[in-house]
């Protein structure tokens, strides 16, 4: 072991899965802080957020919940070791200098599809910046899609954030979106459809120019069955994505052309 390995806080040593010297002593433990993440991991797909407590980590595992504390410990802890394993590695994107854009919706993309995938996700707090090994990888994927451009390394930590920001809001929508029509039986297209008709009953020109001819353009006809099914081409996070890197367009053009 390093003489880094040996100073790393406990709580990043197992972050980072850091070996720990063996004491000698008895048999090797049953568990370790793998296991126990992986298995809250599992719970929290199965069962969301609330089925991954230690107590039912424990119960999963077959152990007492104080158990669990050499190995993970505090529940705050849990929960971060929990979203850097659940985050998995990064995709590879796009390095070319004249291709960052494409690398970024590539990065953008795939963090989309693994909220998608896991719901419970985008619900961690956010306890800092990213220290784990998965976030690690995931920033250098995202800078590797940036290091061609004339971005200083703020701007560049600043569109990363920026776009992880809207990966995240865009989930949580979809999420509440989701759990207000689970009631009606309806799909979002089907929803979108009622909408437009019910309001359409309501809103008159007078009161609600604008609005009364958005709603008299036929747009909330206009989607058809399974245009939401795919995250990953859903026109309304398609849409945000895009206006975001464009934002990041004009940064870039504006440090190539030192007026940034």
């Amino acid at each position: 072991m390093s003489a880094e390995q040996e100073e790393a806080p406990a709580e990043l040593a197992r972050l980072w899965r850091l070996p720990v010297p063996a004491s000698g002593l008895g048999r090797p433990a049953a568990l370790d802080t793998e296991r126990v993440v992986r298995t809250g991991v599992e719970l929290a797909d199965r069962d969301g957020l609330t089925g991954a407590t230690l107590p039912k980590i424990a119960k999963e595992l077959g152990v007492s919940p104080m158990s669990l504390y050499r190995h993970v410990g505090s529940k705050d802890e849990l929960l971060v070791l929990m979203r850097d394993l659940a985050l998995g590695p990064p995709p590879e994107v796009e390095t070319a200098p004249d291709r960052w854009r494409e690398g970024l919706r590539q990065w953008t993309v795939a963090q989309r599809l693994v909220h998608h995938d896991r719901p419970w996700l985008p619900r961690l707090p956010i306890a800092g910046p990213p220290m784990g090994p998965h976030e690690i990888a995931w920033m250098e994927a995202g800078l590797g899609a940036l290091s061609g451009t004339e971005l200083d390394w703020a701007a560049k930590v600043g569109s990363l954030t920026l776009l992880s920001g809207y990966v995240r809001h865009a989930s949580l929508l979809s999420q509440e979106h989701a759990q207000g029509r689970s009631e009606t039986g309806l799909s979002q297209e089907e929803t979108e459809r009622a909408y437009g008709r019910t309001l359409a009953r309501l809103i008159t020109p007078d009161r609600f120019p604008q609005v009364a001819l958005l709603f008299s353009s036929g747009l909330f006809e206009s989607a058809p069955e399974g245009a939401y099914d795919d995250p990953a081409t859903d026109h309304d996070f398609v849409f945000g994505l895009e206006r975001v890197l464009d934002g990041i367009a004009v940064a870039v053009d504006r440090a190539r052309a030192g007026t940034g």
